[in-house]
Order: structure tokens, then sequence, then C-alpha cells
């Protein structure tokens, strides 16, 4: 019942709620300028992750009730310092999957430096492809490909030294792979890229910040380790049945209020 009810928070009080500002601007993208966009990558970084990770928590819990246990499908992968560290923990079942049948079944990297590159470049590309016939996610799979291969040469030891950066590299390249994902239409992804750079003021953005500012910090308090580690020192003290109460309250009135309430990832 916890793990549902967690689960059940993050997707009803939290990607339900961002997915209103993100499909708002990215089905109306000439209407908005550079400040706009940004926090709607931000916005939706943390959409698909809240959606996601709910939804595979509920399936867990509910596992549990029958008697089954599914593995952990997410380890907060927003606080990793690279992009090699958030692929072991966002969607741990599917990169599993790939490293197990595919990358390992190749030869993996026990056949030399090009052919490690050449199973990784195959296993990104499959990754790309199993999310959608899509160029924009063949696209997503290769941006991966690219910069996992750039870590693994070059910049590993750098970003193991250099912790503040390491998680601004991350971030921003994390949020960057999320806008080539949502964005299935190839040309109206290279008009976002063009006005994302673009210099200038846009007034709906104090609206926006105004409005899912609060959501926002939610979001990024269900992204770390923060509201677990409250309710393990608390499961057993009141503090923590108060916790779960308020969780099952919001979201079953908010669930009640809405009236449209889709997967995110559903279709993949």
């Amino acid at each position: 019942l916890k793990l549902v009810m967690l689960g059940l928070v993050k997707k009803i009080c939290g990607a339900n709620v961002l997915k209103q500002y993100v499909d708002n601007v990215f089905g109306n993208i000439y209407a908005y300028r550079g400040p706009v966009f940004i926090i709607a990558i931000v916005l939706y970084t943390y959409e698909i992750y809240l959606d996601f990770s709910g939804y595979s928590l509920m399936a867990i819990g509910l596992g549990k009730m029958l008697g089954f246990d599914f593995p952990s499908n997410f380890n907060f992968p927003y606080i990793s310092r690279s992009l090699t560290e958030f692929w072991r923990r966002w969607h741990i079942t599917l990169s599993t999957w790939f490293r197990d049948y595919v990358y390992i079944p190749l030869g993996g990297n026990r056949k030399g430096r090009i052919r490690t590159y050449v199973n990784l470049f195959i296993v990104w590309f499959l990754t790309g492809f199993w999310h959608g016939a899509g160029w924009n996610f063949i696209i997503w799979g290769l941006f991966f490909f690219v910069m996992l291969a750039i870590e693994k040469t070059v910049l590993n030891k750098f970003l193991d030294e250099h912790v503040i950066f390491s998680h601004v590299y991350s971030t921003v390249l994390i949020g960057l792979s999320w806008m080539i994902f949502a964005i299935t239409d190839i040309n109206a992804l290279s008009v976002y890229i063009t006005k994302l750079v673009a210099i200038g003021t846009d007034l709906n953005a104090l609206y926006f910040i105004r409005n899912y500012g609060v959501i926002l910090l939610i979001g990024c308090i269900l992204s770390t380790p923060v509201l677990k580690g409250f309710y393990e020192r608390n499961r057993k003290k009141p503090a923590g049945i108060i916790m779960l109460s308020v969780i099952l309250i919001a979201s079953v009135a908010y669930l009640t209020d809405a009236t449209y309430n889709p997967f995110l990832y559903f279709r993949f």
C-alpha cells in the first residue's frame, strides 16, 4: 500500500499537473520564445520521471499484494553525475535487458575498443527504435551513444573529480535529451531548438513560473531521496503515518476532480 500511494502521488499530483503546461508549450511552439521553452524542458523532465516512476511504483506495490516481487525500475536518476550513471538509475529493467540480451551477446567490451563502440551503437540505435519508429527516437538513442562513448573515452575521470560540474553537466544533457524525445516532428524540433537559444523576454514565462513553481518544487523533492529518507526514518512513528495519509487524501481528491489522466509512458 505504501508503494502504491507513493506512486499515486507522483502520477496524480505531479505528472498530471505538469502535463498541462508542457502540452501547451509543445503544442504551440510558434507562440512562445526562449524562456518559456527552457521552462517547458525542465517541467517535461520532471513530468516524464514522475509519470513513469509513479506507475512503476504502483505496479511493484500491486505485485507485492499478489505475491510477486518485481525489480526496482528507478533509483533517483536525476541525482546522477554522468549519463552513464543516469542509465544505471533510469528504467533499470530496460537497460538491464539490453545489456544482458544485446550488448553482452554481441561481445560487450571483450573484443577490443572498436567492437565495443560498434556494440554500443547497435544497443542505442535499438533503444531509440524500441521507443518508436520516429526519427526523433533514433536521434535520441544515438545522442546517448555519442555522449556515453565520449564519457567512456575521456570524460569519466574528469566528472568523478568535479562534483558540481558533473551534476550541472548531467542535468543539462538529460534535459536536452528529453527535448529530442518529446518532440516527435523533426521540423518542429528544429524550430524549438532555434527558439530555445533566442535571446529575449517573454512575460508568459513569469505567468508559468507563478502557476507551476510550487509543483516544480514538489517535483524536485520527489526526484531526490529526501521524501523516502523521511518516511524510512519515521515509518513507525505518527509522522510517517500522517505523511502517507496526506498523500492518499491529496491523490484521491485530485483524481476525482480530474477528467483526463493519461500515462505518458503508456504507449511505450
